[in-house]
């Protein structure tokens, strides 16, 4: 590949990630949003995170995995505990790490 192909691709990667996150701040500023609408894009977020998440602890190897053997299901169920409870960051984080740990340790 050229080098003016690059140059190229890397500005049209600019443009499509900037253009989304510019045109509705240009298009929404002083502007006050109804309160469903705000409290509707609260949950954007949390759903983000799920979609994201969910398929990485439930499938392994292309299949759906509810079994004893899914070490990262088991270690989110404390973690997703222990971010509700401290409402932090570096708590979930540290209760994950451990119980990874002590489950390969134990031959998971």
């Amino acid at each position: 590949m050229d080098q003016k192909t690059i140059l190229l691709t890397i500005i049209g990667m600019a443009v499509v990630t900037y253009l989304p996150r510019v045109i509705p701040l240009l298009a929404l500023t002083g502007r006050r949003l109804p309160d469903v609408v705000i409290s509707w894009l609260g949950y954007i977020p949390p759903a983000v995170l799920a979609a994201m998440l969910l398929p990485s602890l439930l499938v392994v190897d292309g299949r759906v995995a509810l079994d004893a053997g899914n070490l990262f299901l088991w270690a989110a169920l404390p973690t997703f505990a222990a971010a509700i409870l401290t409402r932090n960051l570096f708590v979930p984080v540290l209760v994950g790490m451990a119980v990874v740990i002590v489950g390969r340790l134990l031959g998971g």
